[in-house]
C-alpha cells in the first residue's frame, strides 16, 4: 500500500542502472577500447561469453515431465469412513446461563453491559446519574 514511499534500496527488484556517462570523449573512448581488448583476450583464451552460454544451453537435456505415479507409491483405494449418520452435521448449542446467581444484565454507561446479582445493585444502576 505504501511501497511508493520507500527508497529504491528497499525494493526487492534492485536498482535500475542507467546509461554510463563519462567525463569526456577521451574517457568514453578509453572504456570502449578496454572493452574490446577484454573481449579479444577472452576469444584468445577460448572463453567467449556468448559462445560459452550457447554451448551450455544446447548441452542441457530438455525437460521432460512425467505425470504418472512414481514406482512404489501406488496406494490402494481407501474407502471413506461410514459413521452411520446421514445428512448434515449437528451444530454446537448456543451457551445459555442456567444458574440462579445472576438476576439479569444492566446497562451502566454507553451500552456497557454489567451483570446484576442483587435487587440493590439493580436499583443503584437504575438511579445512577447519566452523564
Amino acid at each position: 500500500m505504501s511501497m511508493h514511499l520507500h527508497h529504491p534500496s528497499l525494493s526487492l527488484n534492485g536498482k535500475k542502472r542507467g546509461k554510463v556517462k563519462f567525463r569526456n570523449a577521451a574517457e568514453a573512448q578509453r572504456a570502449r577500447d578496454l572493452d574490446t581488448s577484454w573481449k579479444e583476450l577472452l576469444k584468445t583464451q577460448g572463453m567467449e561469453q556468448d559462445e560459452r552460454r550457447r554451448r551450455r544451453a544446447m548441452s542441457a537435456e530438455p525437460l521432460s515431465y512425467n505425470l504418472t505415479t512414481p514406482v512404489g507409491r501406488e496406494t490402494a483405494h481407501i474407502p471413506s469412513r461410514d459413521t452411520g449418520h446421514s445428512g448434515a452435521v449437528r451444530t454446537k448449542d448456543i451457551p445459555r446461563y442456567t444458574g440462579t446467581k445472576i438476576l439479569g444484565i444492566g446497562t451502566m454507561h454507553k451500552s456497557n453491559a454489567v451483570p446484576v446479582f442483587s435487587d440493590e445493585e439493580a436499583h443503584d444502576i437504575a438511579t445512577m446519574r447519566r452523564g
